[in-house]
């Protein structure tokens, strides 16, 4: 198992990726350096929300959570 620490450390490395591939992107698409960095911080702020609002929508749903014990002793 993981320590959170390093699923953290992961977690920022891998929206620092994404985050640079956009702007990269945008950069070889537009050639505006300043409107690519632009998109590239709009890229990590809105898909930050849309994780957080995907993870609460799977918590409410029961797919794949252990079920509860019918009795306990």
């Amino acid at each position: 198992m993981e320590s959170h620490a390093r699923s953290i450390a992961k977690a920022i490395s891998y929206r620092v990726l994404g985050s640079a591939s956009t702007v990269l992107i945008f950069y070889v698409l537009s050639r505006d350096i300043k409107m690519s960095f632009g998109a590239g911080a709009l890229d990590s702020v809105v898909k930050i929300g849309i994780y957080f609002l995907h993870e609460r929508l799977w918590a409410r749903i029961s797919f794949g959570k252990p079920k509860a014990p019918e009795y306990e002793i």
